[in-house]
């Protein structure tokens, strides 16, 4: 089982739902293990959105890049924007401050068996 695609979308939640929905089609064929398949969902919605919203200010003329890589024992997610970037400091999100913002990566980061932030660059890793 090897599965690549390396795409990129404009900075718009209508069209990245559309994009978002064509890759998990192609997944589909991919995985057959429905909790993993909710989990990648889960995954790339918060990552590609979060790059849309924080990383390019929702400015269509920006993209974000997505590659989704699946082998026979992982799945490997990797997400930039063309944003400044920011640091990640996932120990510092309190639940209970009750943020518009900051969940998304805490989720993302719980989902994954390995989870990278580099600037405007998150990469998550699941094992399958």
């Amino acid at each position: 089982m090897s599965f690549k695609f390396d795409g990129s979308v404009c900075s718009d939640l209508h069209v990245i739902k559309d994009f978002i929905d064509n890759v998990l089609e192609k997944l589909n064929g991919i995985i057959e293990d429905e909790t993993i398949m909710f989990e990648v969902k889960l995954i790339l919605n918060e990552l590609v959105a979060n790059g849309a919203i924080h990383g390019n200010a929702y400015d269509r003329e920006k993209l974000v890049n997505l590659s989704v890589e699946v082998l026979e024992d992982l799945i490997r997610i990797e997400v930039t924007d063309e944003g400044e970037g920011f640091e990640c400091d996932l120990k510092s999100y309190d639940p209970l401050a009750l943020k518009c913002s900051g969940r998304g990566l805490v989720i993302v980061n719980g989902l994954s068996d390995e989870f990278y932030v580099k600037k405007n660059k998150i990469v998550s890793v699941k094992y399958l």
